[in-house]
């Protein structure tokens, strides 16, 4: 089939169509906007390539042939489907969606970017899906190309450099253990810090170093990792539940009445969280739209945060 195409020039199909519903040159050609001896031209050479007249002079017009009448319906079909194929993309409509997306995050990119937009999304596109998914940061450029993933969040530090983005907000480092922690009801100095027992998270799984024990280094001392877990999930629930200590992304435990949250000893880098995405949907309407929801609803639950935090307390 496509030698066929190959051979053929596709306008004359257009042309074609035209004919068959005109049955006549003169009219085919005002339809397509063009010159009548253009049209009886490109009449013969349809006629060439068919080996079929496909049109014939009669009394009231032209009379197609057995085989115009059969080119009919399949070629009105197939203009029909090209044209809608080649249209210009209209605007997305997430009422009428049922769009599905795959999202890469882990556990820290669920809870501060993902959950801040799950009650809007299924308020204005209530029949598009959201499947969350896990990927190794250095698998993720290739996962998204593929086409197996839409989005991922990640921290500026894991970003691949081949995917567009979108910084989401910037993320600093608190020192949290339970409500009442005897050791941090005030922010304790440097010697009490190294003294608690830490826990520290590690998604690849069993490590027991971070940003803060090369911070630590840097100053001659190191603290006393006891515990090392893979999600933040665990560790809250830990921290709720023991004495042992954390450093964590302040916006994991903001609000959290279970724990105590206090300013480290240390000063530990924060990071950027990102939002990713492969240069085959960065145009793609539904995705476009999917993106900006996101991070207005981060930016939405950021500012009800600090008006929150804004309301003077009552008087006594």
């Amino acid at each position: 089939m496509n030698n066929v195409l190959r051979q053929l020039d596709l306008n004359l199909l257009v042309t074609l169509d035209a004919l068959l519903v005109e049955h006549n040159v003169t009219r085919a050609a005002a339809r397509l906007n063009l010159a009548q001896p253009t049209v009886s031209v490109q009449l013969a050479r349809l006629r060439d390539f068919f080996d079929d007249p496909l049109l014939l002079p009669g009394p009231r017009g032209m009379r197609p042939t057995a085989r115009a009448d059969a080119l009919r319906e399949p070629l009105r079909q197939a203009l029909a489907v090209l044209a809608q194929a080649v249209a210009p993309v209209g605007a997305f409509e997430p009422a009428q969606s049922s769009q599905t997306w795959r999202v890469a995050a882990f556990d820290y990119g669920e809870y501060t970017a993902l959950l801040p937009a799950l009650a809007g999304l299924h308020q204005r596109a209530p029949a598009t899906r959201l499947a969350v998914v896990q990927a190794a940061p250095t698998r993720v450029a290739k996962k998204a190309e593929q086409g197996d993933i839409d989005l991922a969040f990640l921290t500026n530090a894991e970003a691949p450099p081949d995917l567009r983005r979108r910084p989401l907000f910037t993320e600093t480092y608190v020192l949290v253990g339970r409500a009442g922690h005897p050791s941090l009801i005030s922010p304790p100095t440097l010697e009490q810090f190294c003294a608690l027992e830490h826990v520290v998270v590690s998604p690849e799984g069993g490590g027991f170093e971070g940003e803060t024990d090369k911070a630590l280094a840097a100053r001659g001392v190191a603290r006393r990792v006891v515990l090392s877990v893979p999600h933040f999930l665990f560790l809250n629930a830990v921290l709720a539940n023991t004495d042992l200590v954390a450093m964590v992304p302040s916006r994991l435990v903001s609000g959290n009445m279970a724990l105590q949250v206090t300013v480290p000893p240390v000063a530990i880098p924060g990071f950027e969280m990102l939002m990713l995405w492969p240069e085959r949907v960065h145009r793609d309407p539904a995705h476009q739209w999917l993106r900006e929801h996101i991070a207005n609803s981060i930016n939405r639950e950021r500012d009800s945060v600090l008006s929150r935090s804004a309301i003077p307390a009552g008087r006594p």
